[in-house]
């Protein structure tokens, strides 16, 4: 009875730490999951790759139909895959590793899965989800990943930015004819939205690269109960600039998740030190 006892007490304190770890993952879980207003931010939702409103389709967003923008849908490593992705004009690869680029592109970006591609400078509209449930004047954080990528065929340095707006209609330009950035300069003067926006830092892509995924976040402001939530790529003109876009959040300020790359090694770090401390415990016990 006595070494029954004792075997029970032994199984209880190996038992502890992972018991532990399963509760700071409960407590976790609500920051990795905190309430974003966005519906399929990660845009894992989808019919496909392809290009959306032509041979796919992306659940809970909208782009101008029919077949009004040159927005596109790429799974894992499909992205610099000749052949895997078409449009209405046929191939719309990116330079990558697989078709000859040695820039970096890897097969997803840091959120994982499937992410969406705009074009800068053909086409060109914004990719928008209506968001419900807003109080007018409050303010919201809106986070997501972007890259600056080109089409696979072309060459020539690019100029890329992302633009992003909360208002009362999707953003699009003001004067369509106009390619805001062909010189690098006023290219924001050329983005009309209807309430409050913000834009990345251009980049200055080389000819054939890819910039790297780089995590951003804006304040924007709520005009109504229910406002638009859209995203225009722009960038300079006959060189194909993509902007790819992924992890899509939407919080009110005062409840804003950890930036996405920071989560795993926050976990990481507290299951390992839970961990030390119940083995350290573990040995004097024993």
């Amino acid at each position: 009875m006595i070494e029954k006892t004792a075997n029970m007490v032994q199984i209880h304190k190996k038992a502890m730490p992972f018991g532990l770890a399963a509760l700071m993952l409960l407590l976790l879980a609500p920051l990795a999951h905190a309430d974003s207003l966005v519906l399929n931010g990660s845009f894992e939702i989808n019919g496909g790759v392809g290009q959306i409103g032509y041979n796919t389709t992306l659940a809970d967003w909208s782009v101008p139909t029919p077949n009004g923008s040159y927005a596109f849908v790429y799974g894992p490593g499909t992205a610099d895959e000749v052949g895997a992705v078409l449009s209405e004009y046929g191939d719309n690869a990116l330079w990558g590793p697989q078709d000859g680029s040695a820039n970096g592109l890897p097969a997803t970006s840091p959120d994982g899965g499937y992410y969406v591609a705009l074009d800068g400078d053909f086409q060109i509209s914004s990719l928008s989800q209506t968001i419900s449930g807003l109080t007018p004047g409050d303010t919201y954080t809106v986070g997501f990943w972007w890259a600056a990528a080109q089409q696979y065929g072309f060459t020539g340095p690019t100029v890329q930015a992302m633009n992003v707006c909360l208002g009362s209609s999707a953003e699009s330009y003001v004067d369509g004819g106009s390619q805001p950035l062909s010189g690098g300069t006023n290219a924001s003067s050329n983005i009309g939205c209807n309430g409050s926006s913000g834009s990345t830092a251009i980049y200055d892509l080389p000819s054939e690269g890819f910039s790297g995924w780089q995590y951003q976040s804006f304040d924007l402001t709520a005009n109504s109960t229910t406002d638009v939530l859209s995203f225009l790529a722009y960038g300079n003109v006959q060189l194909p600039p993509f902007a790819l876009l992924d992890g899509v959040t939407m919080n009110a300020d005062n409840s804003v998740a950890p930036e996405p790359a920071t989560l795993p090694l926050l976990l990481t770090g507290l299951l390992a030190g839970v961990g030390a401390m119940k083995s350290r415990k573990w040995r004097k016990s024993s």
